[in-house]
């Protein structure tokens, strides 16, 4: 009976790296969309905004608003981990630079979908973000998930950086 519980919950773990890595892929676009035009890499009033529509899917789900806006904060630093690297790229070397420009609100609405499937994923896997297990399972699902994309230096210490406050700690 314990065995089926504990694989939802390694496949919960799975589900937020993927969809951690998902959203992370979104950092190349965002970057690619502000290249070049003196759009700032930190947005605080995006950044807000993301943080309040996630609390209050949170409270809708009767999941922690708290543990969900801390586990935004991560993925919100390490998109922008992914735009700081990528423009110090295409500064050293403009060869490498996007020769188009995405469509920063159609990025956004791929980056809300993507919230709203990370905050549902959070909200279903509390035992698993609080079982001892969970560092060490995290870790495996984020070498997974680097693994499978062929994440970079970049990406990969990104994903990290990502996935930080999913697991809940005891302070």
């Amino acid at each position: 009976m314990h065995a089926p519980s504990t694989a939802s919950h390694h496949g919960g773990l799975r589900s937020l790296a993927a969809l951690s890595a998902e959203r992370l892929a979104t950092g190349d676009l965002v970057a690619a969309a502000k290249w070049g035009t003196g759009s700032p890499i930190d947005d605080p009033a995006r950044e807000q905004q993301v943080l309040d529509t996630v609390a209050e899917q949170a409270r809708q789900l009767g999941a922690d608003p708290g543990a969900t806006v801390r586990v935004f904060r991560d993925q919100i630093e390490a998109n922008k981990i992914v735009q700081r690297g990528l423009h110090r790229l295409w500064a050293a070397d403009p060869t490498k630079a996007p020769a188009e420009r995405p469509d920063l609100t159609e990025v956004r609405k791929e980056i809300n979908r993507i919230n709203t499937a990370l905050v549902q994923a959070l909200a279903a896997t509390p035992q698993a973000r609080s079982a001892p297990s969970c560092h060490p399972r995290l870790t495996a699902a984020a070498v997974r998930e680097r693994h499978e994309h062929h994440l970079d230096t970049l990406h990969t210490l990104a994903l990290a950086r990502s996935l930080r406050s999913v697991c809940a700690t005891a302070d």
